[in-house]
């Protein structure tokens, strides 16, 4: 019982870190119909950002946790005005998109490693490494914090679309486009305040990921997990993406515990597999004509 509430620790904090990555795939896919690949572009930025923040301006880590996330923002925002805009001004296919995406995620890649370097990068020692003890169970305080500040995160997220108009606005557009367009809503506006809680979101994750393992210019494969994690609860859905990617950390790390750590990557395609075979819409996802 201790293992297994020791491994539910832990997939809760990776499965936290997932779910922050995995809402930024939904609240895209929800207005525009495609999977946004760049998105492992904005985590990568997002994790270096805090590591220069941290150990060339030595900012304290909730300044450089807040300035990180602002800047991969603004990163989202440039992607979709030079990558997208053109895109959906000219009315072309959802499969371009995905050219898109997908070509501005290498061009991030391999710019890093251009300027930056291919080496590994580490943060700055923030918590202690004495976990907290509770009987036989040890909770790192890293973990914890990863944790509480998901949870705030996603938590923010969504009460903006719950509870307030600009919510409203983005729910509305998400469910028919046009039809919000026509009502008055400025659909160019919700798409750049979309990408920008997507970036917002991914620095946060970039920054969380990084500070538990380490940065390098790869880290953004990491997302291949949370988009699993988005369609295992169903893309399109905010709630279905945070359910799904908490789900698939806990299943992971109880598979790393209970049978090999070799295995958790088979577990986890097997079961992006088998969800897209019996559910494709996922657990709380809406039925679609197709998915991008």
């Amino acid at each position: 019982m201790a293992l297994f509430l020791q491994q539910l620790i832990n997939g809760l904090s990776i499965g936290s870190i997932y779910a922050l990555m995995a809402v930024g795939y939904s609240l895209v896919y929800s207005i525009m119909n495609f999977s946004n690949f760049a998105h492992g572009g904005v985590i990568m930025f997002g994790a270096y950002f805090g590591v220069f923040f941290m150990t060339l301006y030595k900012l304290p880590f909730s300044v450089a946790f807040i300035a990180s996330s602002i800047c991969a923002a603004l990163m989202a925002i440039i992607i979709e005005k030079i990558a997208y805009k053109p895109l959906r001004n000219r009315r072309a296919p959802f499969l371009y998109f995905i050219i898109s995406a997908m070509g501005v995620s290498i061009f991030l890649e391999n710019i890093v490693i251009a300027t930056i370097g291919p080496t590994f990068k580490t943060y700055p020692d923030v918590f202690a490494v004495e976990p907290i003890r509770l009987g036989v169970l040890a909770i790192g305080r890293i973990d914890l914090t990863i944790f509480i500040l998901s949870a705030v995160c996603l938590a923010g997220l969504i009460y903006l679309l719950d509870f307030t108009k600009l919510g409203k606005a983005i729910q509305a557009t998400a469910y028919n486009a046009k039809a919000s367009a026509l009502m008055g809503i400025n659909t160019d506006f919700i798409i750049i305040i979309i990408f920008a809680l997507g970036g917002l979101l991914a620095g946060s994750a970039g920054v969380l990921f990084g500070m538990k393992y380490t940065v390098y210019p790869q880290i953004g494969a990491i997302t291949i997990k949370s988009f699993i994690g988005a369609v295992f609860g169903g893309l399109g859905s905010v709630q279905g993406a945070v359910l799904g990617s908490v789900l698939l950390g806990v299943i992971e790390t109880i598979t790393s515990g209970y049978i090999s750590s070799q295995y958790r990557d088979l577990i986890a395609f097997g079961l992006l597999i088998f969800i897209l075979v019996v559910r494709p819409m996922g657990l709380m996802g809406k039925s679609t004509e197709d998915k991008a």
